[in-house]
């Protein structure tokens, strides 16, 4: 096994002394801002009735997590919030695919999803619950409905901006469109589907939540609502 070079050590070194230096900065705005907020509370800066401070929500939680009354609004907002993200990559993966396989129908649909896309996804959240009723299919279509459209048209214009060079290839090949899709568009779009799965997850979780805040009876937006009905913001 050959010796690292000087030059080599050193550039290591510096790596981790830049990746120590970005996780303790890290740390120390987080705690800074945690003193700041309980600091300007405890002196009556801020009114700790309206934003609390962070040791009244740290006994809050932790008395929670003793009644384990916690780990009910979190399951059940993690399910839902799971189940959303995984119908929105497979349905948009899929509808993307169509598109891509008919250009005709993507230039038909185009539009629409461009207006779907820029609907404020809050505002459908009342009318998915008068169309499907106040139950958890409406709350995982409310976190559907906020990442799809914006999944489909990103995915769709990741596989029809794949090297044309490349299909034509398959294409010479005697390929067709399936072995164009399986060999080349797919395997070229998948950080392309990895970064919109980093993204779909915490839509997925906002729209969850604000379902969860208009038709649920648990569940972390069920929690925050009903803190802020009873003017306890400590939960």
């Amino acid at each position: 096994m050959s010796e690292i070079s000087v030059g080599q050590q050193s550039y290591l070194n510096m790596r981790k002394k830049h990746k120590r230096i970005v996780r303790v900065s890290r740390v120390a705005i987080l705690l800074s801002f945690l003193f700041l907020w309980e600091f300007t509370a405890n002196v009556g800066i801020i009114d700790s009735f309206i934003f609390s401070s962070p040791s009244k929500i740290a006994l809050c939680f932790w008395g929670m997590v003793l009644d384990k009354s916690i780990f009910v609004h979190l399951w059940v907002t993690l399910y839902e919030t799971i189940a959303s993200f995984l119908l929105v990559t497979v349905i948009s993966v899929l509808i993307a695919v169509i598109l891509w396989c008919s250009k005709k129908l993507s230039e038909i649909l185009d539009p629409y999803l461009v207006v779907l896309n820029s609907l404020p996804k809050s505002a459908l959240a009342p009318l998915l619950i008068v169309w499907l009723g106040a139950t958890k299919t409406t709350i995982i279509v409310a976190g559907m409905s906020v990442a799809i459209f914006g999944s489909i048209l990103n995915l769709y214009t990741s596989f029809t901006t794949v090297d044309e060079e490349k299909i034509k290839l398959i294409y010479t090949l005697r390929g067709n469109k399936w072995h164009a899709l399986s060999k080349v568009v797919l395997p070229s779009s998948i950080p392309a589907i990895i970064s919109n799965m980093k993204v779909n997850i915490g839509l997925c979780l906002v729209g969850v939540i604000i379902g969860e805040f208009l038709a649920a009876r648990d569940g972390l937006g069920y929690l925050i609502i009903y803190s802020s009905q009873v003017f306890s913001c400590v939960v």
